[in-house]
């Protein structure tokens, strides 16, 4: 019998953002929660032990990184619960208020219709997620290269649908008893269901306990943009090229992982326009190199009928093929440790497709994970945090008192969508056809 291991959820190389891109972990994309004023520091922690020390390697200090993904499921046994804790993410499933009651509801229905089938890709690429051992790696290279530079920090692991849960890594860094933290999710572009659910779990958790709210901290919220890592996946675009037979032909296909068009037009989620922006980065570098390949971006991993980001993987490989393209390059621009999306739908699926489609030469860009040039630009990015770190209580009041315009729009255009559904939900919420059709 599944019995989900239901988390608490709040409404390669991994790279770092450029110094002006550290951002207050209360940034334009979520709202605040103040801390109670009459909040007082746990007994067991010393108040002078969360002094914002101007030098990030004093050694009175306890310096931590946190380092944010979504997780994936170590077996196949721990798909169908894997999806439970993702499907019931609020930040996943954007229900109607109304509607919130129904989360699990939901999330139960689609984790039990989709397990199947996803358990069979887990299965193909080794019987579960490598993408836990993968950060580790990734973290690892992470403290050596920033105790080359003499700063000594712990690096904590918070996955945010399977284990290591971030809850329980707060945990983990309340015990350590650290002193200033530079929270650094790995996705290079910014999402509200990505970057933007993690932080969401960070701003909970640190609000609600008098010890950790008064801990300094820094947020690096995206780094598509960073010289570091536009650099590292051009290095890896030109090294593929050369394995084709032709690389002036080779049409350069970035695929990233999409997300529903209503995010976008609804919620002003960024994604968008920073993976369309970190795209043209990528060819401009290239081009200074000499490579004027032909290019395009498309979005896969769509579920549900409705509209997603486009164009779609799946439609703009086959119509590649149709063009006469001969020579297909897949870069996977969202991802930068292997998991199921690169490892199985790009490698396996979208690979058979190409070919099929009449695309005689197929690679794959792998992802960044431990790439050297970038581990030493998350380094930079890092040591330059900790420079700029604030409990969250002063990021709380400077946001509280200066509301982003863009997200008093997007409220009031959110209250106008739920004011039309909540008369549908009111009168369809037990038919499992309208649940699938209209939660994505």
């Amino acid at each position: 019998m599944f019995l989900p291991q239901t988390r608490k959820i709040s409404s390669s190389v991994c790279l770092a953002f450029q110094k002006n891109g550290i951002s207050p972990l209360l940034n334009s994309s979520f709202h605040s929660a103040s801390t109670p004023k009459d909040a007082k520091i746990d007994s067991t922690y010393s108040s002078e032990n969360v002094k914002n020390i101007s030098s990030p390697s004093s050694p009175n200090e306890k310096l931590g990184v946190f380092l944010l993904n979504m997780g994936g499921p170590s077996t196949v046994k721990d798909v169908e619960p894997f999806l439970y804790n993702l499907f019931n993410d609020p930040d996943i499933i954007r229900m109607p208020p109304v509607a919130n009651m129904f989360q699990p509801i939901v999330a139960k229905i689609i984790s039990s219709t989709r397990a199947s089938k996803s358990a069979k890709g887990y299965e193909s690429i080794g019987g579960g997620s490598p993408l836990y051992p993968l950060t580790k790696d990734q973290g690892d290279a992470l403290q050596n290269s920033l105790e080359k530079r003499g700063i000594s920090a712990k690096m904590y692991i918070g996955m945010r649908y399977w284990h290591p849960f971030t809850e329980d890594s707060i945990k983990q860094i309340k015990a350590d008893g650290i002193t200033k933290l530079v929270a650094l999710p790995l996705y290079p572009q910014y999402s509200i269901s990505t970057t933007g659910s993690s932080l969401r779990c960070i701003r909970d958790e640190f609000n609600s306990d008098p010890y950790l709210s008064q801990v300094p901290l820094a947020v690096i919220s995206r780094f598509s943009s960073r010289p570091g890592y536009i650099q590292s996946m051009a290095d890896l675009v030109q090294l593929e090229l050369k394995k084709f037979q032709n690389p002036s032909e080779v049409h350069i296909f970035f695929t990233a992982h999409g997300v529903p068009k209503k995010y976008v037009t609804d919620f002003l989620d960024p994604y968008q326009q920073e993976m369309e922006e970190c795209v043209s980065l990528i060819m401009a570098d290239l081009k200074a190199r000499g490579v004027s390949n032909s290019h395009l971006l498309a979005y896969q991993s769509r579920v549900g009928p409705t509209e997603w980001l486009k164009p779609y993987t799946s439609e703009a490989i086959p119509a590649l093929g149709a063009l006469g393209c001969k020579g297909l390059l897949a870069v996977p621009i969202s991802f930068v440790s292997e998991h199921i999306e690169t490892l199985d739908e790009i490698d396996e699926e979208y690979r058979e497709l190409a070919l099929h489609s009449g695309i005689k030469e197929w690679g794959r860009v792998p992802a960044l994970c431990s790439y050297p040039p970038f581990i030493e630009d998350l380094a930079d990015a890092v040591q330059d945090a900790f420079s700029d770190t604030k409990p969250i209580v002063e990021r709380n009041v400077e946001l509280d008192g200066k509301p982003d315009n863009k997200v008093v729009m997007a409220m009031g255009k959110v209250l106008r969508t739920w004011q039309g559904q909540v008369a549908a939900v009111s009168s369809v919420v037990g038919s499992s056809t309208y649940l699938w059709s209209n939660l994505f």
